[in-house]
């Protein structure tokens, strides 16, 4: 868990299916310990599915897998015999829906697919992947691919902007962006996600605010109104929870900070590195100044489930954190039930300020060494099809990367908080420079979150020097381009 970008997919699936009571107690516990989670956070996991248990189950629980599933039209069939190897998801519930979702797609193609299930840690998957690839062997067809990943599979991919015009489907341009590389498009988009804020609809009430903030400032006003009046009561009260811990969920918020100001991105689209500039500086400062003040003194050692555990547990009006966190909030024995909403992050006050969220998600790409690449290219295109998104979405609450899945109404009936996500997704979504960093980009990465750390964290002193010292650091790591 302590080890990627945003939670990663291992543990976000984890925390869904503990919800949603999709996970057996022994699972529970094999499957934590491998995540290497702690005692109290398995404990707290296993309180919540002890809650789920004893409630009643989902609709989508009391029908078979894959019910959902409605096989697009148009699929070829001339393929029939063709033999296709899949890297999908990690070991767990999720394997059975990706299982009777190939199964239709088999039935309807006569192409038949070996489902092999991904490593658990994504440094692993990617270790797998780039062992397989540089040997130019034809062992994978076709796999899903971090968000992050886009420039460093460039030189084993094939080119899939034929798959996605062959869906004629509003994906998400950011994400289309961030999946080009080379002049290619290295992954279709599969399911996403991306950093949103979290507030106490009662407490907004109560202390007479009648909007969520929409800028920093705001959130910042509400947050100190918020926490002297709860002090009172609680002295551990706290305005605002989120990641500033030194890993990479720091750059994802770092990353919101700054471009919310009008700071731009870390790296340009062409590899220039445009860190060091007044915008973003002042947003780290800002960032700094939360600490201890709306933010606890520890907010800088935080973590995803860190700040979850603040805010669920009562102890905050705000939180930066991604979808996972809404189904978890609403779980029977949680202290928020019905008591929060979603909105985008708030906007500085820069020159060129607008709302910002760092994306994450997976997107499915095929081997340009695979011998079946008309198969595996069909197989893409089913999977990442308006028809399987929605069932992902109804039955896995995967978010999907189409725009117009988010306003059917089934998927609004099993999400209803997804409505919240798509002007997000349309609007403020911003990719960390990856594909411009190509396998560089993990560098590029810590040495930004390192920085930032040191920034909040005071350790940095002047937060002008550290980012010239940043911007400086990072060009060096780039000039291997």
């Amino acid at each position: 868990m302590r080890q990627h970008g945003y939670v990663p997919n291992a543990v976000n699936e984890l925390m869904r299916e503990v919800a949603e009571g999709r996970l057996s107690r022994r699972d529970l516990l094999r499957r934590g310990a491998a995540l290497g989670l702690s005692a109290s956070l398995m404990g707290t996991m296993l309180d919540v599915q002890g809650a789920g248990a004893q409630g009643t189950p989902s609709p989508a629980g009391a029908q078979p897998v894959g019910y959902s599933i409605v096989v697009p039209k148009g699929l070829r069939t001339d393929l029939k015999g063709k033999q296709v190897t899949f890297v999908g998801s990690s070991e767990g519930p999720g394997v059975p829906f990706e299982e009777a979702a190939l199964k239709k797609f088999m039935d309807a193609t006569g192409i038949q697919v070996k489902r092999i299930s991904g490593a658990e840690s994504t440094t692993d998957r990617l270790r797998f992947y780039l062992q397989i690839f540089s040997s130019q062997a034809s062992d994978i067809d076709a796999c899903m691919i971090d968000v992050i990943w886009p420039g460093v599979m460039e030189p084993h991919a094939v080119d899939l902007a034929d798959v996605l015009k062959a869906e004629n489907a509003d994906f998400f341009k950011r994400i289309v962006e961030n999946n080009t590389s080379g002049g290619m498009l290295i992954g279709v988009p599969w399911y996403t996600d991306a950093g949103i804020l979290y507030y106490r609809t009662d407490l907004l009430q109560k202390y007479g605010f009648s909007n969520p903030p929409t800028t920093w400032d705001e959130l910042e006003t509400q947050a100190k109104k918020i926490i002297a009046g709860e002090k009172a009561s609680d002295p551990t009260f706290t305005g605002f929870v989120w990641q500033g811990a030194a890993y990479e969920g720091l750059t994802c918020d770092g990353l919101e900070w700054q471009y919310s100001n009008g700071g731009g991105t870390i790296v340009d689209q062409d590899a220039k590195v445009t860190v060091d500039n007044d915008q973003a500086i002042a947003a780290f400062d800002r960032a700094k100044g939360w600490v201890n003040t709306i933010s606890p003194q520890g907010v800088t050692a935080y973590q995803e489930e860190d700040a979850r555990g603040v805010w669920q547990g009562g102890k905050s009006a705000f939180m930066r954190n991604w979808p996972y966190a809404y189904s978890l909030g609403q779980a029977k024995d949680s202290l928020i039930l019905n008591k929060f909403d979603v909105t985008g992050l708030p906007k500085g006050s820069g020159e060129g300020a607008s709302s910002a969220a760092c994306l994450g998600g997976w997107q499915l790409m095929v081997s340009k060494y695979s011998k079946s690449q008309d198969a595996a290219k069909e197989l893409v295109k089913y999977l990442a099809s308006p028809e399987l998104q929605k069932a992902y979405a109804i039955e896995r609450s995967l978010l999907p990367t189409i725009s117009t899945v988010y306003n059917d109404a089934d998927v609004i009936a099993a999400n209803p908080y997804y409505k919240k996500l798509l002007p997000i997704f349309q609007g403020g979504a911003v990719a960390r420079p990856s594909t411009a960093c190509k396998d560089l980009y993990p560098d590029v990465s810590t040495a930004y979150f390192t920085a930032l750390n040191q920034i909040i964290t005071g350790q940095a002193g002047d937060t002008k020097s550290a980012v010239k010292d940043l911007a400086s650091k990072i060009q060096d790591i780039l000039q291997d381009l």
